[in-house]
């Protein structure tokens, strides 16, 4: 088991997954005011101008604790959002993931592609055996793209946010090394 200091390079047909620098904070700043995004995500708790999101992306490579990469074009090199493995439990051998698409990214398979290349990465790389995520209820796209990599829905947290007005759920999903074992060759 390897710990998340290493930062690679994950190369897909659509995407590439790269490491963050400061200066992706312009393009992460766009991406995380988008109002999609905000809908999916949640109101951040913090506000998060250039100077704290160069900090943040920033330190991002050499955190040791968690792997961040950013989601670009593989054309173009232009940033379309992120992949996140945090929240890294190493006895249990666990983490959980997230991801944002920006606008440019969406309705093109890059979410699907990216989220596959990490998972893959985390297993096969960084030997986790369990990966978790949460996602809005109402977030029908993500769920959809997250369940084609494999992850299962293991429970609903019920009525967790007042979002515009109404309660919304979040669903509980995850994926184990096993089950992702068993997808790979399938695939192949």
């Amino acid at each position: 088991m390897s710990d998340f200091s290493v930062k690679p390079v994950l190369t897909g047909e659509k995407t590439v997954l790269r490491p963050f620098t400061a200066a992706d904070a312009e393009v992460i700043s766009e991406i995380i005011q988008d109002p999609e995004v905000i809908r999916f995500t949640g109101e951040p708790s913090t506000e998060f101008t250039l100077a704290l999101l160069r900090s943040l992306y920033g330190a991002r490579a050499t955190a040791p604790d968690r792997l961040d990469l950013a989601v670009t074009d593989p054309a173009t090199g232009e940033l379309l959002g992120e992949v996140v493995l945090y929240e890294w439990d190493p006895g249990a051998r666990s983490c959980t993931f997230r991801t944002v698409i920006g606008p440019r990214g969406r309705a093109r398979g890059i979410g699907t592609e990216a989220t596959r290349l990490i998972i893959g990465y985390g297993f096969e790389q960084l030997g986790l055996h369990r990966i978790q995520l949460e996602a809005y209820a109402h977030n029908h796209r993500a769920l959809h793209v997250y369940e084609k990599a494999g992850f299962v829905t293991e429970g609903v947290l019920r009525e967790v946010e007042m979002r515009d007005g109404e309660w919304v759920d979040e669903v509980v999903m995850g994926l184990l090394d096993r089950e992702w074992a068993a997808l790979s060759s399938t695939a192949r």
